[in-house]
């Protein structure tokens, strides 16, 4: 007997295998029963026909219930019809155990209850998909740098400063002394770069942002390059490079799972370097001429801002040379002009905002030092990142990714709530 999953049985065709699975979904004639399985690594149709098995079988089969687990053994079978190409025809069927009043049943189900229940909504095909162009990100993410050069290093999540502020930080005793959760692994990957040239993270960021909105987690994973002797220009080819490389992995390798979730592919294979570039002006006279008369020169942008501004792009779009007084202390401002910083943010296109944010850093120690006093943070605190730029400082350039945004972009969902396991929101720490 093999043993298989569903996404080997193509290995296996006019053969019997034994699958472990759930039943998703099942339905019946007085001949036929057809049974929705699932196993993790995708879903298949058992097929068990009334004629051909013995009656206790085939009794078995209709009164299955949804989600029970089960050994299956069947004939694979080739079926155009089939998502995967494939289907089963069932000669044996070994509970495992029996589902009871399973609560996500196929009908229309709130928000609210599908997230109380997210452990469970978890095995339903759309997050599913999600979850497998997810992994895929991921999977792309580690071949890309590591093809590039870059070393992963995972800098600490317990901080004693912070890179950005302490406004938006979760607070915390580390014994007797004030901690942070990270917002940002970059200070850390910075001093790994001096030490390593190329370097990458990825890892969970924390955000204590009273937000509601579909773009928003509390809790939210990145992916954040640094990079020695790199600076602003070549830090943007870095960025198109990358952010193409995983749009085209999953093209490659989840269109089952994009056709799941119906995404329009065909926006999804223009996403190939390089990607058009306007500046911060640009984008604020953009936004006049489409009638956000409310912004000025010195806003930042919202929603709404960037959604306007990516819907003249069909590929993600650098906003470039923001305004110093609205980024952190340590981006490295243009030489011809200080009131901006070598800074870009890469929108999305398809209304779902900004996914990089990035920028070249300051690298002189005396314009750091006056950059964190203007930002009303300690010297102290920052001892040790001011080190950096004593001994041997150089030119570097970095930037973070957004994984859940990226993902709700990629896989066309909503929220991204639909993008993470289990979403840690305003108002949710469960389950």
């Amino acid at each position: 007997m093999i043993k298989t999953t569903i996404a080997e049985v193509h290995k296996y065709v006019d053969q019997e295998v034994k699958l472990g699975a759930w039943v998703a979904n099942k339905r019946s004639s007085g001949k036929i029963a057809f049974l929705q399985l699932r196993d993790g690594t995708g879903f298949i149709q058992g097929v068990i026909v009334k004629s051909d098995v013995p009656e206790e079988l085939f009794q078995t089969a209709k009164s299955l219930t949804q989600e029970t687990s089960l050994f299956v053994i069947g004939i694979v079978q080739k079926d155009e019809r089939s998502p995967i190409g494939y289907e089963l025809l069932v000669n044996g069927i070994e509970v495992i155990h029996r589902a009871v009043d399973y609560p996500i049943t196929p009908k229309e189900h709130g928000t609210e209850f599908l997230m109380d229940h997210r452990h469970l909504w978890l095995r339903s095909r759309r997050q599913h998909a999600v979850m497998k162009i997810r992994n895929e990100i991921i999977r792309a993410t580690y071949e890309f740098f590591n093809d590039n050069g870059f070393v992963k290093v995972d800098p600490p999540i317990l901080t004693g400063s912070a890179p950005e502020g302490t406004t938006e930080l979760f607070a915390t005793k580390y014994f007797d002394e004030d901690a942070y959760l990270s917002q940002s692994g970059q200070l850390y990957m910075e001093a790994a770069a001096m030490a390593l040239g190329r370097v990458f993270s990825f890892g969970p960021t924390f955000r204590a942002e009273k937000s509601k909105t579909r773009r928003h987690l509390i809790e939210f994973w990145m992916i954040e390059p640094e990079m020695a002797f790199v600076e602003f220009a070549e830090n943007l080819t870095v960025q198109e490079d990358y952010v193409a490389y995983i749009v085209q992995s999953v093209l490659k390798n989840c269109p089952i799972e994009l056709k799941t979730l119906g995404r329009d592919t065909t926006k999804l294979e223009k996403i190939t370097a390089p990607f058009p570039r306007i500046t911060y002006d640009d984008a604020i006279e953009c936004l006049h001429e489409k009638g956000f008369n409310d912004i000025q020169w010195g806003d930042d942008f919202g929603a709404p801002h960037e959604t306007a501004i990516a819907e003249d792009y069909e590929k993600p779009v650098f906003i470039t040379h923001f305004p110093t007084s609205l980024k952190p202390f340590y981006m490295q401002p243009d030489p011809n002009r200080a009131d901006v910083v070598l800074c870009a943010d890469l929108i999305a296109p398809e209304g779902y905002g900004e996914i990089i944010g990035g920028s070249e850093r300051v690298y002189d120690e005396e314009l750091l030092k006056s950059r964190l006093q203007e930002h009303h943070l300690e010297l102290s605190a920052y001892k040790w990142y001011l080190e950096l730029r004593q001994y041997g400082s150089v030119p570097h350039s970095g930037f973070g990714l957004g994984l859940e945004r990226t993902v709700a972009w990629i896989s066309g969902v909503e929220h991204v709530r639909e993008t993470i396991p289990f979403p840690r929101l305003l108002n949710r720490l469960y389950p």
